[in-house]
C-alpha cells in the first residue's frame, strides 16, 4: 500500500520536459493576427491548425490555417483539415501538425471545451500546444501571443474523469496546475527584417503616434467586468459546494441518530431473547450523496488569477509607454523653446 501511494506522489510530481519553448515564424504570426481580428469583429471565436516541426526541445510553427466556422454542417472538419495538410506538403510546406491557436478577448480564454480540446491534441500529438492571441490587448499596443501545454497531472485527471475534491487533493491538482505557459518567440529572416526595417524608414513621423495609444481605461475596464463575472461564478461553486456539505453533515447526524435508536431497539430485542437488527438495515436507508464535481470551480480560479496577472502586466506597460510619452513630450517642448 506504501508503495502505491509512493509511485502515485512520483507521477503526480512529474514535470513536463518535451517542449522547452515555441518558435514561432513571422508568417504564421500574422496569418493568425489577421485571422482573430478578422472574426473578433463579428464577435466570433478564431480558432486554427499550427503547422511545423520539433528540433530537439523547441517547437517550431512556420504554417497555419483556419477551421472552418461551425455555420457549415455539410464540412467535415477532419476531412478539411487532411485535404489542406495535403495540398501544403504538394507544394514542399511543413503539413506536420503540432498544434492548435484561437482568439480570445482580455485574456477569457480558460475553459471547459480548451481543456477538453487540448486534452485530446496532447494525448495524440505529444508535443502539441495551444497558442492564445488577445486580439484587445494587441489593438492597445501591448502583442499578447501565448502558448500553453497541459500539466502531466492535468492530463492523467482528465483521463481518469474523476474531478471529485478528494481526487484533486490526492493528484495535487489546482489551478496553477491545469496549464504550464511555454516561452514563445518570434522569428523573421534576414530578408523580412529589412523589409520590416525599410518600412519603417518610409513612415512619416506624424504617423508614429498610431502606435502610442495611451487610453488603458477601456482595457482596464473590460478586464475589471470579466473578473467580476467570474468571481461570481467561483462563488456560486462555493455556494453549491457548501450546500453539499451541509446536506452530508443533516445525513451523518440523522444516520448517528437512527443507529444509536437501532442499539436501544437491541438491547430491548437481546432482553428479550430475540435476535437483533443488524447495522445494515440501517444504513440501507442512508445512500451516499453524489459529490459535485470541483473542475469549473478550478477553471474558474484559474481564469481569475490569468485576469490578476494580466492587468498587473497591462498597468506596468501602460506605465512604462506614459513615462516614454513624458520624456517624448519634453523633448518636443524643449525643441520648440530653442526655435
Amino acid at each position: 500500500m506504501a508503495t502505491n501511494r509512493g509511485n502515485r506522489a512520483r507521477q503526480t510530481e512529474e514535470v513536463d520536459n518535451t517542449i522547452t519553448y515555441v518558435q514561432c515564424d513571422g508568417l504564421a504570426a500574422m496569418k493568425i493576427v489577421k485571422h482573430c481580428h478578422e472574426e473578433s469583429s463579428n464577435m466570433d471565436l478564431a480558432q486554427g491548425a499550427l503547422l511545423g516541426l520539433v528540433v530537439d526541445k523547441c517547437l517550431e510553427i512556420t504554417n497555419c490555417f483556419p477551421f472552418p466556422k461551425n455555420e457549415d454542417d455539410t464540412m467535415d472538419e477532419e476531412l478539411y483539415q487532411l485535404a489542406m495538410m495535403r495540398r501544403l506538403r504538394r507544394v514542399n510546406v511543413d503539413h506536420f501538425h503540432v498544434g492548435w491557436y484561437q482568439s480570445s478577448n482580455v485574456g477569457n480564454f480558460l475553459s471547459m471545451a480548451l481543456l477538453e480540446s487540448q486534452y485530446h491534441y496532447q494525448t495524440s500529438i505529444e508535443e502539441s500546444v495551444v497558442v492564445i492571441y488577445d486580439t484587445q490587448k494587441s489593438g492597445r499596443g501591448f502583442l499578447c501571443l501565448k502558448a500553453y501545454r497541459l500539466t502531466p497531472q492535468a492530463i492523467q485527471m482528465y483521463k481518469d474523469g474523476d474531478f471529485t475534491p478528494e481526487a484533486l487533493r490526492n493528484m495535487k491538482v489546482g489551478y496553477e496546475s491545469l496549464f504550464v505557459e511555454i516561452p514563445i518567440v518570434i522569428k523573421n529572416s534576414p530578408l523580412t527584417n529589412i523589409m520590416v526595417s525599410e518600412l519603417c524608414e518610409m513612415m512619416p513621423e506624424e504617423q508614429g503616434h498610431n502606435f502610442l495609444d495611451l487610453g488603458t481605461a477601456s482595457v482596464l475596464e473590460s478586464h475589471m467586468r470579466c473578473l467580476i463575472e467570474r468571481v461570481d461564478e467561483l462563488y456560486q461553486e462555493s455556494m453549491r459546494y457548501n450546500k453539499y456539505q451541509q446536506a452530508v453533515f443533516k445525513q451523518e447526524t440523522e444516520k448517528h441518530r437512527a443507529l444509536t435508536k437501532q442499539t436501544a431497539e437491541n438491547a430491548i430485542r437481546v432482553a428479550k431473547g430475540e435476535s437483533p437488527v443488524p447495522e445494515e438495515e440501517v444504513l440501507k436507508q442512508f445512500r451516499p450523496l453524489p459529490v459535485p464535481p470541483r473542475l469549473n470551480a478550478t477553471i474558474a480560479s484559474g481564469q481569475i488569477n490569468t485576469y490578476s496577472q494580466h492587468i498587473s502586466q497591462f498597468c506596468s506597460q501602460s506605465l512604462a509607454k506614459l513615462f516614454i510619452t513624458q520624456s517624448l513630450q519634453n523633448a518636443k517642448e524643449s525643441k520648440d523653446v530653442t526655435k
